[in-house]
């Protein structure tokens, strides 16, 4: 069976758009949030590398701004792109929880 960590891997990238859309954004931010959210055993190590995927495939574009307590942050915000990318993966997601949840309660 695979373990928590192989399954969330394909659904944060949809969480951390959610997250950016609601406002702009740093990683250490997305992080904390989703730690917020119950997500415990996520770390920088994993949420970065998302981040770095979803501007490659212009789903995220970031802008450096001035940090109100210290060096500059690369602020993330969603482009045209990244709001279709998660307007699916919600379709999707309510679609895949809706079979689950199906077959758990069958």
């Amino acid at each position: 069976m695979a373990n928590t960590t192989q399954i969330l891997k394909g659904l944060l990238e949809g969480c951390i758009l959610k997250i950016v859309s609601n406002h702009e954004t740093y990683g250490y931010e997305i992080c904390e949030r989703l730690t917020a959210y119950g997500f415990q055993e996520i770390s920088e190590g994993s949420v970065y590398p998302i981040l770095i995927r979803l501007e490659k495939k212009k789903l995220l574009y970031s802008n450096m701004k001035q940090s109100p307590l210290g060096p500059m942050r690369k602020y993330y915000y969603l482009t045209e792109e990244g709001v279709k990318e998660l307007e699916d993966f919600i379709s999707s997601w309510n679609e895949i929880k809706k079979n689950i949840d199906n077959v758990l309660e069958g």
